[in-house]
């Protein structure tokens, strides 16, 4: 989403343009993604990020200490995949909060992983 030259940027755009109710992101994804926008779109765009989040253009939730028990359980569960730390914690996270919508590119480790709350995510785009 943060760079319009990339090839799924229209679809993002898209599927954040018709979601409904908050967008919510665990903390450990805001640090990847800070990460590899600065590292690859560089400061201006970082900021950028960073200013949406000020604004609450996405609400950043914490991972609590009864999550990290669930990331590692799927992190053991997916260790062939591998699910890894932070998808884990899109999952755990998703279950607490009872999501079954996520908007990702990662449609690959989504779709294997099978969510406590409902039998599959829908993703977007």
């Amino acid at each position: 989403m943060a760079d319009a030259d990339d090839a799924h940027h229209d679809r993002c755009r898209d599927a954040l343009d018709v979601a409904t109710g908050p967008l919510v992101v665990p903390d450990l994804v805001v640090a990847e993604v800070a990460y590899l926008i600065g590292t690859r779109l560089g400061a201006k765009a970082e900021v950028k990020f960073i200013a949406s989040l000020a604004a609450g253009e996405l609400i950043v939730e914490h991972v609590s200490a009864g999550d990290w028990l669930r990331i590692a359980d799927l992190v053991a569960t997916y260790r062939d995949l591998p699910l890894g730390t932070v998808d884990a914690a899109i999952v755990a996270l998703g279950e607490r909060l009872d999501v079954k919508t996520l908007i990702t590119l990662d449609a690959r480790h989504f779709r294997v992983v099978r969510p406590a709350h409902t039998e599959a995510f829908n993703l977007l785009p």
